[in-house]
């Protein structure tokens, strides 16, 4: 959702710069200006600010606000020395006098405290070293749902707009500069005279004629100092206190006012999220084809979790009833296009239909592939028919208030649940109705590697986080912590992650290496911070050791991931880890007509685990039934559960 690409050009570069300004009721306006783009350290080590002072110079600051409210890491010297020059006597209260100036900031408004941070503080030190600010400061907020324009880009086209409607007065001579009037560091004047609303055809005409005029006399030129800041995902860990409200029903209090209420998916996330593949349902879930369910069609191999747990791949659909997460995670697949949030503030769909449009949707890809070579009929066929949903497609599933209607609609049409959560909605973990396999991401084991790797909404995240555990710790059925390694930054803490599984005590603990996802401006990791699988298994064998109750289990090489299970799944030598998804059915069908009386534990839907699924087996994981498939000289699919 991010419009801006980092430039850094020498400061002796002078390019022609054209801003353009069109309306679809206005002619198009075309100013051209003498144009520099420099870098923040060139800024600082040639004192180019302070030369700008007296040559009528206009300059623009575009900067976001990352971590903890923090500039991102190429603007760090220039923000600290901006802050030290505003209040050292030796630079003096006037050093910037007659530089003018103006900024724009973008941040999420998710991050309460440290909304903006970055724009407010540029802003308030170029004030106080007695810069004239042209415009009021222009704030970007990447939170569609509190965006004042819908979205980052429509506000920032709502400030140029004024940019350029202030340029023009400064070329014709008006002299309308905001101080005065501001209050310090605030980012915002009242004019003395305000701009009318409307023009007249023949203002607009005339106005076009003096641009024309001035761009042949070039008789006015501006220097316009745009000083570009790397523009990434405002990936602040810090957030909102605000919870998850919840209902006597299932989770979420209901809007009262719905009808006040946005869309999650604006057009822009709708646009994104449809080049990526998704089939979006409604006005916030969506449904994809996995890799995996391509994968098994073919007869090539099924997920991780048909050899974990025995899913048929072919027959599993991957969805999710809400795309809005509570973490920006640093190797999401995604590339966070998703929107985030701490709660849940948008326009609501019911859950029936979210379901039938998930289950039309899928079975429409399944259907692309009839009479595609290399397709198994009876696959084909079976794969019309979902008997599996995995709710991990991306976002947090249970933020959707309606989730326990949905999962009983999964389980009426006796489809199997695996549900994932990224630990930070612990009520909303207690208030689950049974579900096949609970899922928690344990992506850290310490309160300050969770921050770095996670990047949480939430203020108090760590808290969140164990309690979760703890709530997961107390249910019945199938509980599952997953941990994603990520090399170099959470693969040295054995001990932690100890502890942390004697909390929640699942009943298995899948580990994975992390998935490369391609450069992306919302993550630093590299192909360096993927484990190797020899480096996983390593990894997985000492923390076993560390754990008198678990035994590694299964191994899934193709997927890097390896299985830890309880002892309890292991009877008379032989591991039960898989699961039989008709016993399951009918408990949990027991279980709703006794009104929840009627209650019903791991153990009672287990079944065998093949040979050919076990760690050290030769097969590492691959089903003997199907033909394993190398690629060679393809784009790797990333895509899948």
């Amino acid at each position: 959702i991010f419009f801006f690409i980092f430039i850094i050009v020498m400061w002796t570069m002078c390019l022609s710069f054209y801003l353009l300004s069109g309306r679809p009721t206005s002619p198009l306006y075309i100013i051209e200006f003498l144009c520099s783009v420099v870098s923040l350290i060139l800024l600082v080590c040639f004192d180019l600010l302070a030369v700008q002072c007296s040559n009528k110079s206009v300059c623009v600051f575009l900067v976001a606000t990352y971590t903890d409210g923090q500039p991102t890491e190429n603007a760090e010297w220039f923000c600290k020395w901006l802050e030290e020059a505003s209040t050292d006597f030796r630079y003096g209260k006037t050093y910037l006098r007659g530089l003018r100036y103006a900024v724009f900031g973008l941040g999420n408004s998710v991050y309460v405290g440290h909304y903006n941070t970055v724009g407010k503080d540029v802003d308030k030190w170029l004030w106080m070293l007695s810069g004239m600010r042209i415009l009021t400061r222009g704030e970007g907020d990447c939170n569609v749902t509190k965006s004042r324009n819908g979205s980052v880009q429509a506000d920032f086209q709502a400030w140029k707009v004024k940019f350029l409607s202030r340029l023009q007065d400064l070329a014709k001579g008006e002299k309308k500069s905001s101080t005065g009037s501001c209050k310090s560091g605030s980012g915002s004047c009242k004019s003395r005279t305000k701009r009318s609303q409307g023009q007249s055809e023949e203002e607009k005409a005339a106005l076009h004629d003096n641009f024309e005029v001035m761009m042949e006399e070039r008789s006015i030129k501006f220097l316009i100092l745009l000083v570009w800041l790397l523009v990434v995902n405002v990936l602040t860990p810090e957030g909102s206190r605000l919870m998850v409200k919840l209902s006597k029903v299932n989770g979420v209090k209901k809007i009262e006012n719905e009808g006040e209420r946005r869309e999650m998916i604006t057009p822009a996330l709708r646009e994104a999220l449809t080049k990526q593949g998704y089939k979006l349902i409604g006005s916030h879930s969506g449904v994809k084809l996995c890799r995996w369910t391509k994968s098994m069609l073919r007869g090539r191999g099924g997920c991780y979790k048909h050899t974990f747990y025995g899913i048929e791949s072919h027959r599993c659909m991957e969805t999710t009833p809400s795309l809005a997460c509570a973490n920006k995670c640093v190797f999401c697949w995604r590339h966070h296009t998703n929107p985030v949030g701490t709660e849940w503030h948008w326009k609501m769909d019911p859950a029936e239909k979210i379901l039938q449009d998930a289950l039309e949707k899928h079975q429409n890809m399944i259907r692309q592939f009839r009479g595609v070579p290399g397709v198994k009929q009876e696959r084909y066929e079976e794969g019309l028919a979902v008997k599996h949903c995995a709710l991990s497609l991306v976002g947090e599933p249970i933020m959707y208030p309606e989730i326990n209607a949905f999962l009983r609609l999964l389980h009426t049409h006796r489809i199997s649940s695996f549900l994932v959560t990224n630990a930070q909605f612990p009520q909303e973990i207690r208030n689950l109705v049974p579900v096949t396999q609970l899922y928690v991401s344990v992506d850290a084991s310490t309160k300050d590697s969770l921050k770095k790797i996670d990047r949480p909404l939430f203020r108090d995240f760590w808290p969140r986080f164990l309690d979760s555990l703890k709530a997961l710790g107390e249910k019945r059925q199938r509980t599952v912590y997953r941990l994603t390694l990520v090399k170099a930054w959470n693969v040295e803490e054995l001990q932690a992650y100890s502890d942390l599984i004697a909390l929640g005590q699942p009943d298995f603990i899948e580990v994975k290496g992390v998935t490369y996802c391609g450069e992306s401006s919302a993550s630093s990791l590299t192909m360096a911070n993927v484990p190797w699988h020899q480096e996983v298994v390593a990894f997985v064998q000492q923390l076993a050791d560390m754990l008198p109750q678990y035994e590694i289990a299964c191994e899934h090489e193709h997927s890097n991931c390896l299985l830890i299970a309880h002892t309890k799944f292991k009877v008379d030598g032989e591991w039960w880890t898989w699961i039989d998804y008709e016993r399951f059915q009918e408990l949990v069908e027991a279980h709703e007509r006794s009104g929840g009386q009627r209650s019903f534990s791991a153990l009672d839907y287990t079944a065998r685990t093949p040979g050919w699924a076990l760690f050290g087996a030769h097969e590492q994981g691959f089903d003997p039934a199907d033909t394993r498939f190398q690629r060679r000289n393809k784009t790797k699919d990333i895509s899948g559960c």
